[in-house]
């Protein structure tokens, strides 16, 4: 039986029914769940739901409930107050900066199929909000919704195209901006922050969480991969472009929209010279699997300033399960953050995050001994979209993992293990590298 917990810190539970109007369940607590662990959620577990996260219902799935007459956890089949009527669990899709400390509890059908990708954080209602499991990592309004106002992009777009308009890539940031809603892509029309540069139709991984191009017929791609390479000199006048505008502007390879920028290096490497010929301003940054040290060097030498890797895990055989890497080997990517370290650059890790695996007892160990080894600058903490359930079974296949200590907890201990190690969610430009905290 679980243990009773005192009903005025609790958050009311909110259900979906198959409308999918969203409602609070009177009576019932919220729950989270980490794995196999399941909590019933309180004040001091959420906030209230950032601006700009999405609340969606899942489909093929009962919510975990606390019933908090009896003090006992509950999976419900449909509304206690309205008979025949089927209720869904309800999840927080919280903003970027955001890391989901506990998942939406929730018990799968018989014939379930796989979640789209995106992050099922636990949500729930208190004094006429909805409230979610987030934890704050990066205060900075990068990619806040309110900044980004679709007039000004669009006066943004046909700006450039006058500018550039035979510019591929400009095009195809026209598409990311205003068909997928990309952040980043917003951001170069509007002349803030982070540019984004695409250039790969290739990968040398096949991530169980792609959302440019999916192999399992199950789970939908959230985009389309860009179906060209730009050559250097459309690459560099975006770039340009953007630098020119921006104080303290970055440019970024390696996108949501494109394979690894790696495969792509015959013509970035000859743009980054370009861009550095011109001017020795903003910071060159490339986001990516980092499995080519080799070619990590030569773009090193031609001006790039940071780059950021990608893992799930900093285990080997976790690493593997997810990424599943082609022709390369986990080995590789340690070489990359090594070379990168080694050569001066700002090292950050993209660490995919999901509560229920990261923040096991194996994890955080592995975690403490990889920073220890190979002494990166930051790591940026992010949330994995990824269907939660899945990836937890992929995870125990394998190896085996304890019992999580919590996301809250995690975060704290590596900082208190680490204190010079700097924490965000997105790429810092070179002006702030050594003023992060």
């Amino acid at each position: 039986m679980q243990k009773p917990v005192k009903n005025n810190r609790l958050i009311t539970a909110v259900v979906a029914n198959s409308k999918g109007e969203i409602f609070e369940l009177e009576g019932y607590g919220a729950m989270g769940m980490a794995g196999p662990t399941l909590a019933p959620l309180t004040t001091e577990d959420t906030i209230n739901m950032p601006f700009g996260s999405e609340l969606m219902f899942l489909p093929d799935r009962k919510p975990i409930l606390y019933n908090t007459v009896s003090g006992r956890i509950e999976t419900l089949i449909e509304n206690p107050f309205v008979s025949g009527e089927k209720i869904f669990p309800v999840a927080a899709f919280n903003s970027p900066g955001y890391v989901t400390s506990h998942i939406s509890a929730y018990e799968e059908d018989k014939n379930a199929g796989y979640l789209p990708l995106f992050s099922y954080g636990a949500a729930g209602w208190q004094k006429g909000k909805f409230r979610s499991t987030a934890i704050l990592v990066d205060i900075e309004k990068r990619q806040d919704l309110r900044y980004m106002k679709h007039e000004d992009v669009v006066a943004g777009v046909y700006r450039l195209r006058k500018k550039m308009p035979s510019n591929r890539l400009r095009g195809h940031l026209e598409k990311c901006a205003l068909t997928y809603g990309c952040p980043a892509g917003k951001n170069f029309f509007l002349g803030r922050y982070e540019a984004p540069l695409p250039t790969s139709k290739y990968c040398n991984a096949r991530c169980l969480g792609c959302i440019s191009l999916q192999k399992n017929d199950e789970i939908p791609s959230s985009q389309d991969r860009i179906p060209f390479t730009p050559s250097p000199e459309e690459i560099a006048e975006v770039a340009l472009e953007h630098i020119r505008r921006v104080k303290n502007s970055i440019v970024s390879f390696g996108q949501g929209c494109e394979g690894d920028p790696l495969l792509a290096a015959d013509v970035i490497e000859p743009a980054i010279r370009r861009i550095r010929a011109k001017t020795s301003r903003g910071t060159i940054n490339i986001n990516t699997n980092g499995s080519r040290p080799g070619i990590l060097e030569k773009l090193f030498d031609a001006g790039l300033d940071s780059m950021r890797i990608s893992m799930n895990s900093v285990r080997k055989e976790c690493y593997t399960a997810y990424f599943r890497p082609q022709g390369y080997s986990f080995s590789d990517v340690l070489k990359g953050i090594d070379t990168g370290v080694q050569r001066g650059l700002f090292v950050s890790i993209n660490y995919l995050n999901c509560p229920g695996f990261t923040d096991t007892p194996e994890e955080i160990e592995a975690l403490i001994s990889f920073i220890e080894k190979h002494q990166v600058n930051m790591i940026q903490w992010r949330n994995l979209n990824f269907d939660p359930v899945r990836y937890w079974k992929a995870m125990n296949t394998a190896t085996k993992h304890g019992k999580p200590a919590g996301m809250k907890k995690t975060l704290k201990q590596i900082k208190k293990t680490f204190p010079d190690l700097k924490y965000g969610y997105f790429n810092p430009p070179k002006e702030k590298f050594k003023a992060l905290n």
